[in-house]
């Protein structure tokens, strides 16, 4: 079988970590081999990189010096985790990827579109995911939940409100932009109902 690479974006608290392991266990049960991994982070040397992007106060960097950190971390992880996995014929269920940058870097943080665009032409060469889920919650629900789990990694948390909510109009429009690659999930709902709608995108996607 070939190997697919699906990927969950979503906002502070939207569920994409437990999710994504709900996906591969329920990918695993139908005998498919995946791999499952995360952004930033996701090889060695990307793991690195992201305590530099996840730890410390909101302002420690700039818009597109925080992008370049981002890419690099993502060079590594395509290179290192996700074509070789890929290439093997396996599946890949990644918490994050490129729609997360749009997001919080471009919507979030004000560096323009192109410049990301630009980037990610010279980082991964048009290399895209097969199939995205989009966890949709309300700001404020999303932030009490990744508030009361108490992550350290919490920089992003930390910006205001009106961040998270441009992070969320952000991936909402890239999911209606991209309706052959993602689908939007209700993340509010209760955690089994979640990933029965995510499994049910999922099969309907690649005919499971």
């Amino acid at each position: 079988m070939t190997g697919r690479f699906i990927t969950l974006e979503g906002g502070e608290g939207s569920g994409k970590s437990t999710q994504a392991k709900r996906l591969a266990a329920a990918l695993q049960a139908r005998k498919i081999d995946v791999v499952t991994t995360r952004e930033p982070g996701g090889s060695p040397g990307a793991e690195e990189i992201r305590a530099l992007l996840v730890n410390g106060a909101p302002g420690r960097w700039d818009a597109l010096t925080e992008t370049l950190l981002v890419y690099a971390a993502r060079a590594d992880h395509v290179g290192r985790t996700i074509g070789p996995a890929l290439l093997a014929e396996k599946w890949v269920v990644c918490d994050r990827f490129t729609d997360s940058t749009y997001a919080y870097q471009g919507a979030g943080r004000g560096l323009a579109r192109e410049t990301i665009r630009r980037i990610d032409s010279v980082v991964l060469d048009d290399f895209k995911p097969d199939f995205t889920l989009m966890l949709d919650i309300d700001v404020d629900a999303g932030l009490k939940r990744a508030g009361a789990r108490g992550n350290a990694e919490s920089r992003f948390e930390n910006f205001d409100r009106d961040f998270h909510e441009r992070l969320r109009q952000a991936f909402l429009d890239i999911a209606r932009r991209n309706p052959d690659r993602c689908a939007i999930i209700d993340a509010a709902a209760d955690e089994d109902a979640v990933a029965s709608a995510i499994w049910a995108a999922v099969a309907r996607r690649f005919g499971l």
